[in-house]
Order: structure tokens, then C-alpha cells, then sequence
């Protein structure tokens, strides 16, 4: 009953964050003022400024690189004695080994990111709480919990982000798709129709693990009956198993449709190139969601897009919903010495007036706070299809973050293999099984 909650919160929150942008004032005029106050919380304009004071920033959404690097430039200007030190790892890199590797190191980052749930408690030895802080009361609920241990919160959202599969409508129009693909044959049916237009219907860009063992295998998750965290939980206990699973057995079935009607050399194809072959129309769909627009708009800004479900069955209802949940967390290093400005830069991003323009209009995130309006234009077509979806509650859980430190990338592995035809479907679901096992908390 948790989850059907927990979604139904979601739902909620995308509608009224989008919703507030659509003829709305500055609601937000007191809290764009917090970023000066209170003075234990920040280093506005009510205290002396530290002189040659830098805050390491370490995070992984490689898209909005360039929008933190000049993000980075105006906070500098407007703070002096502040020094932000941006660093971004990503995209085919694996952040979390390059995170631990900085830690190792001894140079720690003084703000960087967390998944939430399983995540946190890898890293819990190494947050602050951050429930005092003034941003805290203006978080929509449901976004709370990834980062919640005790009553206590140790991160703040990023956003609220949707997935599925990104296509470009006019591609579709030109191969005669006029109903958008709710179940498993409508969706090989759309591919035909591209294919027989002489374009390609996927970018598979399934060089990057986690798009295969995160967010592709989440899909399997998303849809378990009654619902995934009871899944997660009998994987655990040992009363589930991937193989025989009607769900897993439906799910790998999608997987095989993108690969045949996909680009070639998929195993080859990362981040960049599937997005890029999809922004320059050399196929219809990939399997992404609105933290690809930015770049998309960089490649073709008049590009017309939508988003998709990822349907497993032939259940039309069942399989036209999104995949939606909050992607990652900003933390602190409970042990920096900067703590007092790590914590006002975060203030800062979420209720003055030019953090909130960069979170909507540069990073077009969804916001996953109630005072930082977004309009749907800013955000782009992508976000406006989520809060669509959201509306009518039509939304599937992230789940990813729940798995055991670590699995998503032997996951992703697998998956790789299995793509490449070395191993078949019930070999790949005993690895799946042994990774689980192993990793799994005993």
C-alpha cells in the first residue's frame, strides 16, 4: 500500500509543480530571500564573506555539465570568497567507483550525489543531516523518501524524472504511426512501419551498462505484482527468483524487439552517440527520458518529441505508463570543512531566483519542490508528456536504487552478453540470480 502511495504522490507533485508555472506570479518571492538566511544555514548577505573558501562539487548528470559551469560563474559573482570546484563524472564512467576512489583518496568531495534507499545506506557513515535546513519544508513529500533514515533527511532532490522511450514525432507521421504503441505487438507493429519507411526505429545505445541493468531491467521490476518492493523483498528472503517469473519472461521479449528492429553495433553505441543519432533523426525512438532534452535541443532545437511507454504484454491499460521517480540527491560530506558553504550553495539552488531559473529553464529538471514554479515550455516536450502521464496517474516506480550495491552494473553485464548472443535467456537470469545472491545484505 506504500508504493501505490508513494506514486500516487508523485502523480501529484509533477501536476502542481508544472501546474504553478502555467500563469503564475512569483509565488516564491519570501523564499528567493532564504538564500540570505538564516545565517547557520548560508553565507548571504547577512555575514561576512570567507575569503578563498572552495566547495568541491562532484556529480554525475553529464547533460548539464556546461549549465553547471555557468551556474558556477554567476554563484561566484554574487558570492565572493566562494569558490566552487565543479567536477562531473558520468555517462559511461561509473560514478559510484570513482566516488569511492575520491574518498579512498582522501579528497572527498564537499557536495556530491546519492541515489537514495540502498545507496544511501552504502554512504550513510559519510552525510550530514540536512533536516534543518530552510529548503526542507518546501520539498514535496514523496520526494523525501529515497534520502529519509529516522525521521531524519540526509539529501536534497535533484528533480522528478521520467522514462520511457523518447521518439520524434515527425518520423513517426512520415511511417503512418498515428496511435501511440500501448502494448508489446503495437509496438513491433510501429517498428515495422518505420523499418518500412527506411528508418531505423531504435538507437540502443547499450554500450552504457546502466542503461541496460538500471533502467532497462527496472522496467521488469516496475511492473511485479503486487508490487516491486514486495519482489525486492521475497529476492531477499528467497521466496522469488528471476527465472520463471511471468514478468521477467514477458520483459526480456522488449529487450529482443529493440534489438531487432535497432542500430547496429548497439554493444558499441554510448550515451552520446544514441542520443545524437536520435537528435539527428537517424532513428525514431531511444530508450531515455527528459534529462536528454537539453542536449537533444543543443543538436535539433525545432525537433518534435514525445515519450512512450516501455509495454511487456498485450494489457493496453498495464502498458501505458511511464517509468518515473526522483533520479538522485545532492548531499554533504558530514565531515567537510566546508559545510556551512556546501549548505548555502544548496540553499541558494533551490530558492533564490537564478538558481530556480537553472534548475527550470537550463537543467529543465521537474522541480521536486512546492515553491520553484516550472512552465511547461521551459521544460520541454519530453517533461510535458510526464506531467501528462502524471495527471491521469498513469506512472511505474524507479526501483533501481533498491538493488544491492553494486548489482546494476554485473546486471548490465549480463545484458551486454546476452545482446551479443553469449548467453541465452535462462543463463542470463541465473546471473541475475547469482549477482542478487551474492550482493544481497546476508
Amino acid at each position: 500500500m506504500k508504493k501505490k502511495l508513494s506514486m500516487a504522490g508523485l502523480a501529484l507533485a509533477l501536476t502542481a509543480s508544472v501546474a504553478a508555472g502555467c500563469g503564475s506570479k512569483d509565488e516564491s518571492k519570501p523564499a528567493a530571500d532564504a538564500s540570505k538566511a538564516p545565517a547557520a544555514a548560508t553565507t548571504g548577505a547577512s555575514e561576512a564573506p570567507k575569503k578563498n573558501v572552495t566547495v568541491k562539487i562532484f556529480q554525475f548528470k553529464v547533460e548539464i555539465a556546461e549549465q553547471m559551469n555557468r551556474l558556477k560563474a554567476e554563484y561566484e559573482a554574487s558570492h565572493p570568497g566562494v569558490k566552487l570546484e565543479i567536477e562531473t563524472v558520468g555517462g559511461g564512467a561509473d560514478y559510484g567507483a570513482a566516488l569511492k576512489a575520491k574518498f579512498a583518496a582522501g579528497d572527498a568531495p564537499d557536495i556530491f550525489n546519492n541515489g537514495g534507499f540502498a545507496e544511501r545506506e552504502v554512504w550513510m557513515e559519510h552525510l550530514e543531516d540536512l533536516s534543518g535546513e530552510p529548503w526542507v519544508k518546501d520539498v514535496v513529500t514523496v520526494a523525501k523518501e529515497p534520502m529519509t533514515k529516522d525521521g531524519k533527511l540526509y539529501g536534497m532532490p535533484l528533480g522528478i524524472e521520467g522514462y520511457g522511450y523518447v521518439y520524434n514525432k515527425d518520423l513517426f507521421a512520415k511511417a503512418g504511426i498515428t496511435d501511440v504503441p500501448k502494448t508489446l505487438s503495437q509496438l513491433e507493429e510501429a517498428a515495422k512501419k518505420l523499418q518500412a519507411a527506411g528508418i531505423t526505429p531504435f538507437a540502443n545505445g547499450y554500450q552504457e551498462w546502466w542503461i541496460l541493468g538500471l533502467h532497462n531491467l527496472n522496467v521488469a521490476f516496475a511492473n511485479q505484482k503486487p508490487d516491486p518492493d514486495s519482489f525486492i523483498k521475497g529476492l531477499n528472503d528467497g521466496s522469488q527468483k528471476f527465472k520463471g517469473n511471468p514478468v521477467m519472461e514477458n520483459w526480456i521479449k522488449l529487450l529482443d524487439l529493440t534489438v531487432k528492429y535497432g542500430n547496429k553495433n548497439p554493444l558499441t553505441t554510448d550515451y552520446n552517440s544514441q542520443v545524437t543519432l536520435f537528435a539527428k533523426g537517424e532513428a525514431a525512438m531511444m530508450q531515455q527520458g527528459n534529462w536528454t532534452q537539453v542536449q537533444i535541443n543543443g543538436i535539433s532545437p525545432n525537433i518534435k518529441l514525445g515519450l512512450l511507454p516501455m509495454p511487456i504484454g498485450e494489457d493496453a491499460a498495464a502498458g501505458d505508463k511511464l517509468l518515473t521517480g526522483v533520479p538522485n540527491n545532492w548531499v554533504v560530506y558530514n565531515k567537510s570543512k566546508v559545510k556551512t558553504e556546501a549548505k548555502a550553495f544548496l540553499n541558494w539552488l533551490v530558492t533564490s531566483d537564478t538558481g530556480k531559473k537553472y534548475i527550470t529553464k537550463e537543467f529543465k529538471f521537474i522541480p521536486a519542490f512546492t515553491n520553484i514554479p516550472a512552465d511547461p515550455k521551459d521544460l520541454g516536450d519530453i517533461a510535458a508528456d510526464i506531467t501528462k502521464y502524471s495527471k491521469d496517474n498513469k506512472l511505474l516506480s524507479w526501483n533501481f536504487m533498491k538493488f544491492p550495491d553494486g548489482a546494476g552494473q554485473e546486471f548490465g553485464a549480463s545484458m551486454q552478453a546476452y545482446v551479443a548472443g553469449k548467453n541465452n535467456k535462462d543463463q542470463l537470469f541465473d546471473a541475475f540470480q547469482k549477482t542478487w545472491d551474492n550482493l544481497k545484505k546476508k
